[in-house]
């Protein structure tokens, strides 16, 4: 595995991938560098009420804004590319670099097929995460932190992740026409 055979890689990957909560499938290997993608969850997924306490003493809950129901999102599409990029650096010990795109089920069409964006996209070697202060950092510092590219449309007023404009990233959009979609959504 180490000279990257990409059918190798790519079946092994495949297998350490089964796991993981948010459905992850490698794509492509090119010299050292791997492509992966990550199916992550909607914002839905994250609650619109916090625990809080009221100026009393009592239990209360309380209504995330939408700034902080996205911020909360965008941590979690974060951390699920992260760990797709660390769990292939671990298994595949010949690949330097990994460049992953999240993905989102956005709808189901007319004919039952599911309807995906891309919501983010990130490029990382290595070289850069091995100094990173795992228990530490926040996953979304972490990715501006050490990526070498990074793609998104992160609306200003609410930090919502906006679906990346394919037209404008066609080798993103090439690698939509490589994915398996329908094996990723039901391993959702």
């Amino acid at each position: 595995m180490q000279d990257n055979d990409e059918t190798v890689v790519l079946e092994v990957l495949s297998a350490a991938f089964e796991d993981n909560e948010a459905p992850a499938a490698p794509v492509g290997v090119d010299g050292s560098e791997l492509t992966a993608v990550v199916l992550v969850p909607t914002v839905d997924i994250v609650p619109e009420k916090k625990p809080t306490t009221t100026a009393t003493g009592n239990l209360s809950l309380k209504k995330l804004t939408k700034t902080e129901r996205n911020n909360l999102h965008l941590m979690l599409v974060a951390s699920h590319m992260l760990l797709t990029v660390r769990e292939a650096l671990a298994v595949a010990p010949g690949i330097t670099a990994v460049r992953v795109a999240a993905l989102q089920q956005s709808r189901v069409d007319s004919y039952g097929a599911p309807q995906i964006d891309v919501l983010f996209g990130a490029r990382f070697e290595r070289g850069r995460l091995a100094a990173v202060r795992w228990d530490d950092a926040e996953a979304n510092n972490i990715i501006h932190d050490t990526a070498t590219e990074v793609v998104a449309n992160l609306k200003r007023t609410t930090h919502e992740l906006l679906p990346i404009d394919l037209a404008t990233e066609p080798e993103i959009q090439d690698l939509l026409g490589q994915v398996e979609i329908g094996e990723l959504v039901d391993r959702q």
